[in-house]
Order: C-alpha cells, then structure tokens, then sequence
C-alpha cells in the first residue's frame, strides 16, 4: 500500500515537473521572441523609424528670387518688386485647434482677441484670431479652413508688418506665410502700357516687362530643415540651402523727366486741339536712344489693360503726309538728278497720266528752287521733279530709310507699317509716294527720317534698351546696331538747310528763343470710322539745334481742330524743344549763314 502511494505521489511530482519545465520552455521561447523583437526595433528598423520620423518633420521652402527693376536712364526706379507675402493655412490642423487660456504662465503663447477669450474652437476659432490682422471676414476665413487638405491660400499679397502680426497670434503649424513679391510702378500713366505688366506668376506679358522678360527674371532657392511641432525650424537641421538669385536690372535710355514732360504736354494739346489722341518720340540724333516715347492714353504701368493692350506709341501707324518728302527729295539729291537750287515753275495743280493732283491751296505759278519746293510742301513741285526717278529709285529710298521694315526695337504691338513694292503701284501710288501717301509708317521710323539726315546722313540704330546689372552689380551695356550711311553727308547738310528754312516759315508758330530749327509739317486724309477719307492725321518731325544736331522730335495728332501739322503738332513739338534746350542746357545757336534760296 505504501510502495503504491509513493508510486502515484512520484507521478504527480513528475507530471508537475514537467509542466513546469513546459511553462518555463514558453516563458523561455515568449522572452527570446520580445528579445528578438527589441534587438529588431532597436539594431534594424530603429533606424527606419527614426529616419520616418525625420521625414515627417523635414521640409524643403522655395526661396523667391526677386524680379529685377527697370530703371531710366538716370537709375531713377520705374518698376520694381517688393517684398511680400501669400498667407497660407493648413485646414486639417485648423479644424484641430484649441485656443490656449491666457494666464500669468501661458502669457507668451495663449490666445485671446482684444483680451478677451476666442470663445470657440477650431477653424471658426482661427478665423476670428485671423481677421482683424488680414482685414478679412471672420466667417469666409473660417470657412476656407473647414475644407479638406492640408493647403489653402487665404490673402496674397501681404506686406512683412502682416506677416509679423499673425506671427504673434501663436498660429506656428495651421497659419504661416510664403515670400512672394509684388511688383509696383512709381510713374501711374506716365509709360503705362509701354512698361506693360506681369501675371499671376510674375512672368512679363506685355511692354517692357514682356520684351525683357528673361533678363528680369531671377532663379528660385531653396532651404530643407526640420520643423517643430510650432512649424518653426528647429536650430542646426538645416540641410541644404542654396540661395535665391534675383533677376537682372534693366536700364532704359528713356529720361524719365522728359518722359514726364512729353506725357503732360500731349494730354493738354489733346484737350487744346480737341484731337483724338497725341503721340510723340524724342530721340538723341548722334546714339539713335530713344529718350522718351509716349502718348496721350491715360494707362496705368501693371492694370489688366496694360497688360491686355500695347502702347499708342509703338502701335499706330499712318500715313505721314508731307514729312515723307524729304525722303524723296533726298533720293533726288544722292541720285545726282537734282541740286537743290535748281529751278521749278510750280502750277497749283496737274494732271499726268489721266491722274489729277493738286497743292493744299490755290496760289497759281510759282518760281521756286528745289528747297523752295520743300519750304512750301507743294506735292507738284514734288512731282515735277520725279519726272526721270524712277519707280524702283521711289522705292529704294523709301526702304533704305526705314520705311516698311522693322525698327530693330522689337517693342510688343509694333507693326512695320505698310509698303508695298514698285511693281504693285498703280498710276496714282507711284506718285503720291512721293509726298508721304500710299504707305504708313509709326512714330519710330519717321522720327528716325530725320534724325538719320540730321546725323550727316548716317541712320543710326535705334535702341530704348541701355544695359542690364546682375544681381553682383555687373552691368552689360546693350548691343548696338550697326551704323548705316544713307545719303553722302552733302546731301544731308543740304536737306538741313532745306529743312531750316521750312522751319523758318513756320516761326510765328512753331519757334523756341535763341535756337534754329529743321523741321517739315506732314498732313494727310486718312480712313475714319465711317470708311471714308473722313479723318486727319497732322505730324511734325523737328531737329534741334539746326546748326549741332542733338534730337530729333516728332509729335502726331488725330483730328486736331487746326488740321494742319505745322499748326497743331509743330507748336506742341516746340514746347518740348523747349524743354530740351533748358535741362540738358544745350548752347543757343549761332546766326544762320549761307541758306540756299528758295525762289528764283
């Protein structure tokens, strides 16, 4: 009985021994299982976790390069970009947020709006902490943060004061702002659509801006750090930073003072004259730069209708009328077919070829030389004197001063007018070519007409580019143009005396004390709004000083009560050579000598 009851104590000991040793071999495989887990977490995917965790926090911020300013001549600023901010909210972490009561320990962070608790909580809560500051509706701006996404454009265009103010309200994480810029333009009208405007993005789209484009534009940064629960950066994360590169400055040759006084003039002869509109160029005789180049349009530099349109300057073209013949008369002197002393009877009027063509008034015969004919505009005596130029002579110099080709200024909206060739001219065209009609020019090119004879014949380039600075102040001057001599500088000082002495007959009209002047007056019918020869452009192209070429000056006008050039467009293109003559302070000219004479 005992040797049974030790046997059956004997097993229960061994079937808890084993049941031990069975728990223990679990508890042994359990702990060998959570060590190789923590030696996994801790020597493998530690590191992965770690380098998840610093993903999550690491952020990579544009730096935005700076538009460049383009300037005048003198470095005066006419466009530049400020300094500016687009405020952006997260509307996940908006619709999360709880304000913060403010107390004596959580006085540097809590929130509260004009001492007072917010008195709601998430996106309804961020609005009101954000809309006195952005000057915005509490309500819109909650509601642009109850959306989904972690990205929202709440106001662009936000100056650095703004920045900072909803940087005190303790938003770091659901409100911060991106660096953008704005781009201003200190003149208002003053080169309006000529300067043109950026878009959206900032990239150039009409004027200057669009014409300049990849000068302007700089090259974008960029920073990547790690961030902190605040959204601020947490100090030495910083990993990469590669800095912004601002775009160049462009430096017109446009003189912004003069610029300014040619824009004020044009708008008083419009309302003086009752014209449509006004346009004129100024242009330095001996470089071709274009110093200033304006109309009468009332256009704001940067407004969609900038930006939409181009300048009245670049864009119009018309017939010149008789400013066009002092390009003939400079063929027929180069040719050798005439001197300009030779000796012309003048009728009023004539018929050639079936075709009848008349003077601007009635004044029967006249004896006048070859300037004489130019002093008194007189289309027959231009004819007349066409008589062995041939049509594609006509032609020839017509192209060779500019006329149908392109100005080289590649401004946006130019157009190089209209010309056709020779072998298209019916009876009519092949003649009144001659005094400015049958072709169109723009402001640029007629301009250049004169400047060219004014220069002793040699057709300059013209250019309303000075130079470029990088962002290290290294300047680039513009390429010029390549010279061109048009007419030996013979003729070019007969033309001057010519020319003189028509400025001479506009005197009581068109005079600027103590400096002589070269000038022809243009007038021509040209194509109203009702389709017919119902409208009058009037132009006049003026050098000064006669006797030392410095600039040259056209001013064009539609429809002035007046009609004729030399009374409307010469007496405003005297005002502005009055305005030259006294700021660059150009020495009065001497007595005129030796003027060819103009009757016979």
């Amino acid at each position: 009985m005992k040797t049974l009851q030790r046997i059956v104590q004997f097993a229960k000991v061994k079937t808890f021994a084993c049941k031990c040793i069975a728990i223990g071999a679990a508890l042994a495989v359990v702990a060998t299982a959570c060590l190789i887990q923590l030696a996994s977490t801790q020597l493998i995917g530690g590191r992965q976790t770690a380098q998840a965790a610093t993903a999550s926090r690491t952020l990579t911020v544009t730096l935005s390069a700076k538009r460049g300013r383009i300037l005048d001549t003198n470095g005066t600023v006419l466009a530049q970009s400020v300094e500016r901010y687009t405020i952006v909210g997260n509307p996940e972490a908006a619709q999360e947020f709880k304000p913060i009561t403010c107390n004596d320990d959580t006085r540097d962070y809590c929130h509260e709006i004009d001492g007072k608790p917010v008195g709601t909580t998430g996106a309804a809560a961020v609005g009101r902490l954000l809309a006195s500051v952005l000057d915005m509706n509490a309500m819109e701006l909650g509601a642009a943060l109850s959306g989904t996404g972690q990205y929202v454009i709440l106001k662009k265009d936000v100056t650095p004061q703004v920045k900072r103010s909803i940087e005190a309200l303790h938003l770091g994480g659901i409100i911060w702002g991106e660096l953008s810029s704005e781009r201003l333009y200190s003149d208002g009208d003053l080169m309006g659509a000529l300067l043109g405007g950026v878009n959206d993005e900032g990239t150039g789209v009409a004027g200057i801006e669009q014409i300049e484009n990849d000068a302007l534009t700089g090259t974008d940064g960029h920073e990547t750090y790690q961030r902190g629960n605040g959204g601020e950066e947490i100090p030495g994360t910083m990993t990469e930073s590669v800095a912004a590169k601002n775009g160049d400055d462009v430096n017109l040759t446009i003189d912004r003072d003069v610029q300014w006084y040619v824009k004020k003039t044009l708008k008083e002869a419009k309302s003086k004259f009752g014209a449509a509109w006004a346009i004129a160029v100024v242009q330095d005789v001996q470089t071709g730069e274009i110093m200033a180049l304006a109309d009468s349009d009332e256009v704001t530099a940067g407004t969609d209708e900038a930006k939409m349109g181009t300048s009245r300057a670049v864009s119009e073209t018309f017939e010149p009328g008789s400013v066009g013949k002092v390009i003939s008369m400079s063929g027929y002197l180069q040719t050798g077919l005439h001197k300009m002393t030779d000796q012309f009877t003048v009728p009023d009027h004539m018929t050639v070829e079936g075709q009848t063509y008349q003077d601007s008034s009635d004044h029967g015969t006249q004896r006048w030389t070859l300037a004489g004919i130019l002093q008194n505009s007189s289309n027959i005596g231009m004819i007349m004197a066409a008589s062995n130029f041939t049509d594609e002579q006509r032609y020839e110099y017509l192209t060779k001063f500019g006329i149908g080709q392109s100005t080289g200024l590649n401004l946006p909206g130019e157009s190089a007018g209209w010309l056709t060739s020779a072998s298209a001219w019916d009876l009519r065209t092949r003649n009144t070519v001659l005094f400015g009609q049958g072709y169109t020019v723009n402001i640029m090119q007629l301009n250049n007409v004169v400047a060219t004879i004014a220069n002793k014949g040699v057709k300059e380039q013209q250019s309303i580019i000075k130079s470029t600075t990088d962002a290290n102040g290294t300047t680039t001057q513009t390429k010029k143009g390549e010279s061109t001599r048009i007419i030996d500088e013979q003729v070019a000082s007969d033309m001057m005396n010519a020319m003189e002495s028509v400025a001479e007959s506009y005197s009581k009209f068109v005079h600027v004390d103590g400096y002589r002047m070269a000038a022809k007056s243009g007038t021509a019918e040209v194509q109203g709004s009702d389709g017919k020869l119902s409208s009058i452009i009037s132009d006049y192209s003026v050098v000064i000083p006669a006797d030392n070429p410095r600039y040259a000056v056209t001013v064009v006008m539609k429809d002035p009560d007046g009609t004729y050039g030399g009374l409307t467009a010469g007496p405003v293109s005297a005002q502005i050579c009055e305005f030259l003559m006294q700021k660059y302070e150009v020495p009065v000219s001497s007595a005129r000598k030796n003027a060819i004479p103009v009757t016979w």
